[in-house]
């Protein structure tokens, strides 16, 4: 297959869990650096190059990596419906709400029945108001949200709308809870664990999840960095 990453290209990338995004597209941009689509009328131009969404560490998935003109797409793509697996943890809470920081409170569960989760995951479907994570990059006054987090601050952010068109609760073996989630722009899972444990009357967390599609865009169809790297070469 040939590549001209200057005219521009959409690469599926599957991300592996504890790679930031910015390391996935990291890796991609070194391995084309020398691509000879990058040779211009004679000249060398630098790669460009950027994805359309970012993943937190711990997630795997979908990443949508655009070079060169593609990357005029990237708002758009950014725009599109989010699907998601995963697992909720019912019973304690962490302050990032995933696994990047222990757990710091607990909460009852013996109260918490399998048609309460059924129910409680039926009434987070729809348009809502949803606060982002403190510990995320969310600009608050010229900085991103997690410095503020780390710097001590417990700086409360604005709410924003989104939109769950589905929540599907697939396992439950308690305090574990599996779902799959389609979603708006926008929205983030670790904020949908912590509200999902306060509609339990409880806490939960984030201990999984994997970005399964963006828009018509398939993870299976995707390749890791390290796949990437090497077709491209």
């Amino acid at each position: 297959m040939a590549f001209d990453f200057y005219k521009g290209e959409i690469l599926l990338v599957d991300k592996p869990a504890t790679w930031s995004s910015f390391q996935a597209v990291n890796k991609l941009k070194h391995a084309i650096k020398y691509h000879p689509s990058l040779v211009v009328e004679g000249q060398k131009v630098k790669p460009k190059i950027g994805h359309a969404g970012t993943l937190d560490p711990l997630a795997t998935g979908l990443l949508i990596v655009c070079t060169g003109k593609k990357t005029k797409t990237i708002n758009d793509l950014m725009g599109l419906e989010k699907e998601y697996t995963g697992t909720f943890v019912l019973g304690a809470t962490t302050p990032c709400f995933d696994l990047e920081k222990p757990a710091d409170l607990f909460f009852p569960t013996e109260h918490i029945t399998e048609d309460l989760i059924r129910s409680a995951a039926e009434s987070f479907v729809g348009v809502q108001q949803q606060v982002p994570p403190l510990f995320s990059a969310v600009m608050v006054d010229g900085k991103r949200a997690y410095e503020l987090a780390r710097a001590g601050s417990d700086h409360v952010l604005s709410s924003r709308e989104i939109n769950i068109s589905e929540f599907t609760v697939t396992r439950i073996a308690l305090p574990e809870v599996d779902f799959k989630i389609v979603c708006s722009k926008g929205t983030y899972i670790r904020s949908i664990a912590r509200d999902f444990g306060l509609a339990l009357q409880s806490g939960a967390h984030l201990s999984a999840l994997r970005r399964t599609r963006i828009g018509a865009f398939k993870v299976e169809d995707a390749l890791s960095p390290s796949e990437w790297a090497e077709k491209v070469q």
